[in-house]
């Protein structure tokens, strides 16, 4: 089955020899959600122009349904953007904004009002079609973007960072519901943002980039559990980055002895072990396996707790659930252990 969209090999170097992509491939698949996500000049909204036909590639292609689309304009492309300013027109009506692109189609005035009004129906704003953008509230306005946006039925929608703008609980309301227009629609979603949380939340794939590279693809639960690099791993939620040593044999956390497993490593490069906070387990009690930590610091956001540990000078950070169940503060031994299931090794 030919993939809706190919990235194939795109480089892209910006004046001063600031290269914003690196042979960048990518496949994406109809009716897939895929998140770009990364820090600010990794080169995910230069990817996303570059598939949305505003800037050509130095080197490499782009595909759409196996169609070369590299040298084409963007309205000559079956796609359409969504951009993090939203872009409404402020003299025309919400009908006038999102009728407009059926009618540069070619629509007859009386079709391209008709299939305006199903788009906003679907966003849920069909009875605010004759107010102005600037009578809206930013959740609105951002509907707005999107009604006008799949009117004209694209097989590929492309979303620069659309919620950036938005107050926290209404971005994750907003999370929810695009979510299930882009189900609704089948079109496939590109989504830009550095928002983990809003990464794993939505998409079916997330594509970590760094320095204009793809570091890594996959699910939320695959790039959270299993990252592939250290970047991936330290800027995908919260992480304890370990380092590894070898005795007899068995591979070990450097910081306390215990043991990961058995190393036949030749080199005298040994992997980092990647532990998630939520699973370091704390107990008052001593245990066989366990080992003592020093607690440094506590944070409690009510929903969770924090706390900060010494462990023989390498500081790790645990969370649990809920308060501080424990009642522990600063200066307080705890004894910490770990399960091996847990521990990721990463190359180095």
């Amino acid at each position: 089955m030919t993939a809706l969209l190919s990235v194939q090999q795109i480089s892209k170097t910006f004046q001063k020899k600031i290269k914003a992509l690196d042979n960048v491939s990518l496949e994406v698949k109809q009716g897939e959600f895929i998140a770009l996500l990364g820090p600010s000049g990794c080169g995910k909204t230069t990817l996303l122009a570059t598939l949305g036909g505003f800037l050509k590639p130095d080197t490499g292609s782009v595909f759409i349904d196996g169609n070369d689309v590299t040298n084409l304009p963007p309205h000559q492309r079956t796609l359409n953007t969504v951009f993090q300013n939203y872009a409404l027109f402020p003299h025309m009506t919400v009908l006038g904004n999102v009728s407009y692109g059926p009618l540069r189609a070619g629509l007859k005035k009386s079709d391209a009002r008709e299939r305006a009004l199903e788009a906003l129906n679907m966003v849920g704003l069909e009875h605010l079609a004759e107010s102005f953008p600037a009578q809206m509230s930013g959740g609105q306005r951002q509907r707005v973007a999107l009604a006008r946006a799949i009117v004209n039925r694209p097989k590929l929608l492309l979303l620069d960072e659309p919620l950036s703008s938005l107050d926290l609980k209404l971005r994750k309301r907003m999370q929810f519901e695009l979510k299930a227009l882009q189900i609704k629609l089948g079109i496939s979603f590109i989504f830009v943002t550095h928002d983990q949380e809003e990464a794993m939340a939505m998409a079916d794939r997330i594509v970590v980039m760094s320095q204009g590279r793809i570091e890594q693809v996959g699910s939320g639960d695959e790039i959270y559990k299993r990252p592939n690099s250290r970047f991936v791993a330290d800027f995908i939620g919260d992480a304890n980055l370990l380092e590894c040593d070898a005795l007899n044999g068995q591979l070990r956390l450097a910081c306390c002895g215990y043991v990961i497993g058995e190393t036949n490593n030749k080199t005298n490069l040994l992997p980092m072990a990647m532990i998630r906070p939520e699973n370091i387990i704390l107990e008052r009690d001593a245990t066989a396996n366990s080992v003592q930590a020093s607690v440094k610091d506590v944070v409690s956001i009510g929903s969770y707790t924090t706390i900060y540990l010494d462990l023989n000078g390498t500081t790790l950070e645990a969370r649990r659930i809920g308060a501080n169940d424990l009642n522990v503060c600063a200066r307080d031994i705890l004894n910490v252990q770990f399960n091996k299931k847990h521990i990721h090794l990463l190359e180095v």
